[in-house]
């Protein structure tokens, strides 16, 4: 989803992204769209809160049924004391899918095929997908399952030629920037990424709460900056313990247009030093990541490698092809 779109526009793409997941939330993000008044209501917020799902998770955080009908929604907004809207204006958007961690896994192991691998996430929100290491997969092909590691086991449909691993990686270092990161001991920030989790996905509910165990026993290092400030001195930082690779999943869509430019510049230059990235955004974020894969999926980010795609993912891990 674009976050600088038009608000209709925006909740209109959100219903769309959320047709595989959530009919809740299609319902939601339709009904907002055609609904002038909560229109109003959300277009009198700043900038990047009028995201739909920081808005959902505020109104389903002051006890708005969800699954429920709009008119619960709309009801809650409009009839809002300031409650909602200040929950709004304090929180973020900083879901950690480790789902996720099944796409991004080949594209580590394409990196860094052996060796110790010092893994640096920018937008790390809790830094539940810094432990790759720590997770078990079963990916599901043409030719029956693969299964890696101890259970529980991330599951991930998967076609197309994938370099599905062999072994898990070998981290020796991990760590991850965030504008405001979130720390795995903070018992009402676990609960708000909870409450990021779409309504009728308990899976995902129960892969956050293992997620969040197994960072709780070996927390990783988030540095509170500014990624564009802090990354070049993190990839110093962490090339002395590994072969780097800096990684990022649907969080360059939230930079300012000019933001994305100097991201993809700094990349690219990080790349030629010697470390490898891997991104995993939505179509057009990076256009000159775009253009070097194949026409984009619906409802499917594009994981990149040093710059080039060489698959589409399903936004919270469920599948993955491979070019």
């Amino acid at each position: 989803m674009e976050p600088y779109a038009g608000v209709r526009e925006q909740y209109l793409r959100f219903a769309d992204e959320a047709s595989e997941d959530s009919p809740c939330f299609v319902e939601w993000g339709e009904g907002v769209a055609a609904d002038p008044e909560v229109l109003a209501w959300v277009d009198e917020l700043p900038g990047l809160k009028k995201q739909p799902n920081l808005v959902f998770a505020a109104a389903r955080w002051h006890g708005v049924p969800a699954p429920g009908p709009y008119a619960g929604l709309r009801s809650a907004l409009l009839s809002d004391d300031g409650t909602i809207r200040t929950t709004i204006l304090e929180r973020s958007t900083q879901t950690n899918e480790v789902g996720r961690l099944a796409t991004l896994l080949p594209a580590f192991g394409l990196a860094v095929p052996a060796g110790p691998v010092a893994l640096l996430e920018v937008g790390a929100s809790a830094g539940l997908n810094l432990f790759p290491d720590r997770w078990g997969y079963r990916w599901t092909t043409a030719d029956g399952d693969v299964a890696l590691g101890p259970e529980p086991r991330l599951g991930c449909a998967v076609t197309g030629p994938a370099p599905l691993p062999r072994a898990l990686p070998e981290v020796a270092w991990r760590g991850g920037i965030d504008l405001h990161p979130l720390d795995v001991t903070d018992g009402d920030a676990m609960a708000w990424l909870e409450t990021l989790v779409w309504p009728e996905q308990d899976a995902r509910r129960a892969r956050l709460a293992h997620a969040v165990e197994v960072a709780r026993a070996d927390p990783p290092r988030l540095v509170t900056c500014d990624l564009l400030d802090a990354l070049p001195a993190l990839v110093a930082e962490a090339g002395g313990h590994g072969t780097v690779v800096v990684f990022h999943s649907a969080v360059a869509a939230y930079l300012p247009l000019p933001d994305r430019e100097r991201m993809l510049e700094l990349m690219r230059g990080l790349v030629a030093d010697g470390c490898h990235w891997v991104s995993n955004e939505a179509p057009g974020i990076f256009p000159a990541v775009t253009a070097t894969g194949p026409p984009s999926t619906p409802r499917r980010f594009e994981l990149a490698l040093d710059g080039r795609v060489v698959a589409h993912t399903h936004g919270h891990g469920h599948d993955l092809r491979w070019w």
